[in-house]
């Protein structure tokens, strides 16, 4: 088994950090059902303003609401309007790696959907 990216939502921004809420990332559930992610889910989350990265679980924000929000301990890792890239990880067999495509979400300034594109893993065979 490998360890293979499910999904991605590509330059997030975030929206609002709240450090007195129990830890976790609120997510608009537009981009959820894009990148395939489920409430609860572990997600990475990479910071490309100060580097921070960190593990996660999500919380469904509201649909349209553009919500990439921090909370608890996360909300220390970034601060309202840092872009981030959100991760999510698949175990796939080494037989099943040639049809592996993971969801790739791209978003805009207001974390509103651009594009929905599959990486093509077999690209390394």
């Amino acid at each position: 088994m490998r360890t293979m990216l499910h999904s991605k939502i590509h330059r997030a921004r975030v929206t609002r950090c709240d450090l007195d809420y129990e830890g976790s990332i609120t997510i608009d559930r537009d981009l959820l059902q894009a990148a395939d992610i489920l409430p609860f889910e572990q997600v990475q989350v990479l910071n490309l303003n100060n580097g921070a990265r960190f593990a996660t679980y999500v919380i469904e924000g509201e649909a349209g609401s553009g919500e990439i929000g921090l909370n608890g301990a996360a909300a220390r890792c970034a601060c309202k309007g840092d872009i981030v890239i959100i991760l999510t990880y698949d175990q796939v067999a080494e037989a099943d790696l040639a049809g592996h495509m993971p969801k790739l979400v791209y978003v805009n300034e207001q974390n509103r959907i651009t594009s929905v594109k599959q990486a093509i893993g077999a690209i390394f065979f």
